[in-house]
């Protein structure tokens, strides 16, 4: 339960950075029968794909994202284009923004490729 909290209050912080930056919001915890994303937003012409992950430190939240976790994503995120055939033309990113200590934001842009 107590990781559940500090996970949902990382997303929020996280999708607070990415509106500060100019990112607009589509959607939280994006469910498919595939993965689920954390975060989806979209800049300009850019879609990101953003795993939320928050550890006691940056090496072991960006060491917590396994390439089986990666795979889910992109299918999840295959999914969301999908169902939302507007975005298939935009570019597709996959970030991953590292939260640590109590107020430490990191996010890595372009984290892999698919």
């Amino acid at each position: 339960m107590r990781a559940e909290k500090r996970g949902h209050w990382a997303e929020t912080q996280t999708a607070w950075l990415l509106r500060l930056t100019g990112h607009r919001i589509l959607a939280r915890n994006y469910k498919t029968p595939v993965g689920e994303i954390d975060l989806i937003a979209k800049r300009g012409n850019t879609v990101s794909f953003i795993e939320v992950k928050a550890r006691a430190d940056s090496q072991a939240a960006a060491e917590a994202i396994t390439p089986k976790q990666r795979r889910r994503i992109q299918r999840a995120a295959e999914m969301y284009l999908v169902h939302h055939p507007a975005l298939q033309t935009h570019d597709i990113r996959f970030d991953v923004c590292l939260v640590s200590g109590s107020f430490r934001l990191k996010i890595l842009r372009d984290a892999w490729r698919p």
